[in-house]
Parts: structure tokens; C-alpha cells; sequence
């Protein structure tokens, strides 16, 4: 996965993690030059995290449900695909809310810290080993 460079008008982004599926996310400024990491993907809206490694999450489920879509949910919402997913994949989805960290998911599913954790990591194995099928079959 590499970083690239790209001008769009005014505003430069940076590509930080590059995807198969044309799924990507990239760093821009913001209003305040502050950094912001999208999570960009065919039909899917655009969503923006503060943090690199929750764009990363997001991506992780984002494959892991084979996609899913924000639209219509509300800013509280869940995608059903999320449900359907299982609760480590909902455990995941909701670290990547704002204001959520990993000892209110813990506490939100009735476990330690640890297995909350354990939750997460799962998530993100199958989605690194959904990408990498992608790849052998030359799904780029």
C-alpha cells in the first residue's frame, strides 16, 4: 500500500491506503489545515475519520460484510450489514464512531477490555484475508 500525491483544485489529498476493489483512504485538510483521513469506495458516501487507524478500521468493515452502505441510517444508525455481521463486526463498527473507544464497546457487550479487543482484531484478519483472495484473483 502506498502513499501518492494528487492536486484536486485547491486542495491536495494523499492517498494512504490503496485497496483492492477500488476502495481507498485518503488524507486532506480541512478548513483549519487540520489532517482528515476519507474512506472512499464505489457507491458508498463519504465518510471522514480524525484518525488513520480508524479509516483502517472502517475499511477492515467495510470488507469484512462485503461492503455496506451509510445512507438512510441517521447519525446514530447502524447498517443492517453491520448487524448481520456478528457482534465482533459490530464491535468494530462502533469503535469507529465518535466517542466511542474500546471500554464502552466492552462495556456496551458485556465483556473485559481484552475480549472486546479480541473482537476488533478478528474483524480485521478476515477482512486482510478477504483482500488478499481479492488480489489472487486479480480483483484490483
Amino acid at each position: 500500500m502506498s502513499r501518492s500525491e494528487r492536486s484536486t483544485g485547491a486542495e491536495s489529498e494523499t492517498v494512504v491506503e490503496q485497496y483492492v476493489l477500488d476502495v481507498r483512504i485518503v488524507e486532506r485538510p480541512d478548513a483549519d489545515d487540520a489532517a482528515r483521513y476519507g474512506f472512499e469506495a464505489p457507491r458508498h458516501t463519504e465518510v471522514t475519520f480524525e484518525n488513520p487507524d480508524t479509516a483502517r478500521l472502517y475499511a477492515d468493515v467495510y470488507f469484512d460484510v462485503n461492503g455496506f452502505r451509510e445512507e438512510g441510517t441517521g447519525e446514530h444508525g447502524v447498517p443492517p450489514a453491520i448487524f448481520q455481521g456478528g457482534k465482533d463486526t459490530l464491535a468494530a463498527y462502533l469503535l469507529t464512531r465518535p466517542g466511542i473507544d474500546i471500554n464502552w464497546v466492552a462495556s456496551f457487550f458485556g465483556v473485559d477490555r481484552a475480549k472486546a479487543e479480541r473482537y476488533v482484531s478478528w474483524v480485521s484478519e478476515r477482512a486482510a484475508s478477504i483482500r488478499d483472495r481479492a488480489r489472487e484473483r486479480d480483483l484490483e
